[in-house]
């Protein structure tokens, strides 16, 4: 049976790729036959191999499946910039049907598959589909990361309540230490787990900066899925 999972932040630059490394990891512990999947995906640097995104990088080099970088991240942009904006720009149009694509291939590779969104949840991808709306067509279940720092349990509520009206199933979600944490960082914690209708898979503490190659599974409990 494949259990598929779509990961999406409360914002960007919540850790969004440090807890898809954790949960690939966490899965794998289980013995799971795991693939990462980073469908579109812009502030890319020029590689000796072609354009190279770090967070497609980071669940190529953590799947269990050996995958080439195509199949992790069919859409690749340089400009750190919202998606339908520099696919317009470079007349490189996003595609619903390329991205499903994509997740098949995997599905047929894989039997836990992970698919990190870019941004938040409404990343628009064209003027016409956001990612969200993808998600809904494939009815994945969904995963929060919590960057914890001023301002995400405002941002953690709006965005569970938008996965819930889209009528998907809000499968857990996550407390990222994006920052050592402060002095009212428990007090944060009891309050984004009252007010998130889901399941606390873990928390990833503070470890600093490029911490995608550290062990890091071992901070989350997959069993609550």
């Amino acid at each position: 049976m494949i259990e598929r999972y779509y990961v999406t932040g409360t914002d960007t630059e919540v850790g969004k790729t440090v807890a898809s490394t954790a949960l690939l990891q966490a899965a794998r512990l289980l013995g799971r036959r795991t693939a990462g999947y980073k469908p579109v995906a812009s502030g890319s640097e020029m590689t000796p191999d072609g354009l190279r995104n770090s967070d497609a990088l980071a669940l190529q080099r953590n799947s269990v499946v050996p995958l080439g970088y195509a199949a992790v991240n069919p859409y690749t942009f340089a400009e750190p910039t919202s998606p339908h904006i520099v696919s317009a720009d470079e007349l490189r149009p996003i595609e619903a049907r390329v991205l499903s694509a994509g997740l098949r291939k995997l599905e047929a590779q894989a039997d836990w598959v992970l698919v990190e969104g870019a941004g938040g949840w409404y990343t628009p991808l064209s003027p016409t589909l956001t990612l969200a709306d993808w998600v809904k067509g494939e009815q994945l279940p969904v995963i929060l990361v919590v960057g914890v720092k001023l301002g995400c349990i405002n941002h953690a509520v709006l965005t569970a309540q938008a996965v819930q009206q889209a009528g998907l199933r809000l499968a857990g979600w996550i407390a990222n230490d994006v920052t050592p944490p402060g002095r009212r960082h428990a007090e944060y914690l009891s309050t984004l787990k009252r007010m998130i209708p889901a399941p606390m898979l873990g928390e990833i503490p503070w470890l600093g900066d490029e911490i995608t190659d550290k062990p890091l599974g071992q901070y989350l409990d997959l069993s609550i899925l």
